[in-house]
């Protein structure tokens, strides 16, 4: 399969924004089952590039002379689904994946929801994860504004309701409860019926000695579809963009993405 994405970042700003430095993860690589066939990230300025810790091919944007709107757009096919057992050795431990962090570490009420699922995970860890997955998309319905991204596991687990990162951090979290390494990945998946297109956040997990994909927020264990930017811990370590400014004062942000199968 191969997919297509138009990804752009439009920031508008009340003022003149001073400076400003942007860490950004809108370059795919190949590798897990994905082959890049083309991509191109227009930037406004010459940014830095360089692979991170945790493998994702990172730039970072600075801005040194006043501006008061800034767009960023990544676009490119990549085919997914493609010669996974050709993927190099993991490079990093999963073990560093078992470790909390301010947005996944759980509190008593996730906790106590974690080891409900103990036994099963126990029996069967994929099944189990999957049984976790389910019971979270129905205890936690997709509920887009309901959180921002500052939002942790316990938090939006608390609230009921969430988006894909807090899915992906209540999944997460439940797993390291469990001893289960797992981590955050940031992307793309194809568009399901009449489900818009965006960027999107799922959970992987080590089962068996190798990564499988757990998406809460679509009900969706398997990994067809699916287009990877970046991973990490949480959405700290994988978020697309992320950055600090100086000035600007109120700030406008909108996004558009398209994603397109070219071939199913």
């Amino acid at each position: 399969m191969r997919i297509e994405v138009d990804h752009t970042t439009l920031y508008q700003y009340s003022g003149k924004v001073a400076r400003s430095t942007q860490i950004l993860r809108l370059q795919p690589v190949t590798g897990r089952g994905q082959r890049v066939l083309d991509w191109r990230v227009d930037l406004p300025a010459r940014a830095v590039s360089f692979t991170d810790s945790f493998g994702n091919f990172t730039h970072v944007l600075t801005l040194d002379t006043e501006y008061d709107s800034l767009r960023i757009r990544a676009q490119g096919r990549v085919e997914v689904g493609a010669h996974p057992a050709s993927d190099p050795i993991e490079l990093i431990n999963p073990l560093v994946f078992l470790r909390p962090t301010a947005l996944t570490s759980p509190d008593a009420a996730l906790t106590e929801f974690a080891h409900a699922e103990q036994a099963a995970i126990a029996r069967d860890t994929g099944a189990g994860l999957t049984g976790l997955m389910l019971a979270i998309a129905e205890r936690m319905p997709y509920r887009p504004g309901s959180t921002s991204v500052s939002h942790t596991a316990a938090e939006s687990f608390a609230l009921g309701a969430g988006v894909c990162q807090d899915h992906t951090h209540v999944f997460i979290a439940c797993c390291r409860v469990l001893g289960v390494p797992a981590r955050y990945v940031s992307g793309y998946v194809d568009p399901v019926g009449d489900q818009p297109a965006t960027s999107h956040a799922w959970a992987e997990a080590w089962v068996g000695g190798r990564w499988m994909s757990f998406d809460v927020s679509n009900r969706r264990a398997d990994e067809a579809g699916y287009l990877r930017l970046a991973a990490g811990r949480d959405y700290l370590d994988a978020c697309p963009v992320r950055g600090v400014r100086a000035g600007g004062g109120e700030e406008l942000l909108t996004v558009h993405v398209t994603v397109k199968v070219l071939n199913p």
